[in-house]
């Protein structure tokens, strides 16, 4: 059985005081029977580090860099996360996809580049509300997911991957737990056509997953935890989260 991961997206929210309390919320709640991660903004990774050295939580980034170095302003490196302790490296993200009109090649090349320096990429994939009206959800996951199976090759099966529907990303519309489920198993089933180690990946459901819907969705057969938003900002929705899903 797959161990249930849930990993806090605090998007660009927080400050130094706010973030100490919510991780002391955090910490101040172990243990939990599933694995916990937070994946903060890139100004608060040490800071994040350090409070979370000595526990059992990892954190991790919202990007990261398809580069290795160079004249590259403003980005962030594989080797630079890694070298502050980073476990996690959130890649493909919709609001990325939408506002910095990053594409699946990109993509592609973002988790590649994480998992060369030994990061686990958290691959996001997720249709709009007008994909999913015209009934293209399954073309579009798949083929956002294709790119990144096709750039890791062999090591596909060490990406986490996280479905997330654009259309219930911040709005407070969650799609049921059958059709999360529904889009799981498609997923699936193509890491199966690619990899032996289908089976015991991760596959994340990310989309206004709240304390109070959190248990039904993560009792479906191939949704293996959470990427969460807005309830990731509050220690004790993020906590009971995490109790759902052990």
């Amino acid at each position: 059985m797959r161990r249930k991961l849930v990993v806090g997206n605090w998007k660009m929210h927080g400050n130094r005081a706010s973030n100490a309390e919510l991780l002391a919320g955090i910490l101040g709640a172990r243990p939990f029977a599933c694995d916990v991660g937070v994946c903060v903004p890139f100004v608060y990774v040490a800071d994040t580090a350090v409070s979370l050295a000595t526990s059992e939580i990892r954190w991790g980034a919202q990007d990261v860099s398809a580069q290795e170095q160079g004249a590259f302003t403003g980005e962030v490196s594989a080797a630079m996360l890694r070298e502050l302790g980073c476990r996690y490296a959130i890649v493909g993200h919709s609001e990325r996809r939408a506002h910095h009109a990053e594409g699946d090649q990109l993509v592609a090349d973002k988790a590649k580049a994480a998992l060369g320096h030994g990061l686990t990429p958290i691959v996001c994939v997720g249709e709009t509300l007008e994909q999913r009206e015209a009934g293209q959800t399954e073309v579009v996951v798949k083929r956002q997911l294709s790119a990144v199976i096709h750039a890791l090759g062999h090591c596909a099966g060490e990406m986490v991957v996280a479905y997330e529907p654009v259309w219930a990303i911040g709005t407070g519309r969650t799609a049921t737990p059958e059709q999360a489920q529904a889009v799981h198993a498609v997923l699936r089933a193509q890491l199966r056509a690619a990899t032996s180690q289908a089976d015991t990946m991760k596959i994340l459901y990310g989309g206004s997953v709240k304390p109070d819907n959190a248990a039904r969705l993560f009792a479906q057969a191939d949704i293996d935890g959470g990427l969460i938003g807005g309830a990731a900002l509050k220690a004790s929705d993020f906590v009971t989260i995490c109790r759902a899903a052990g």
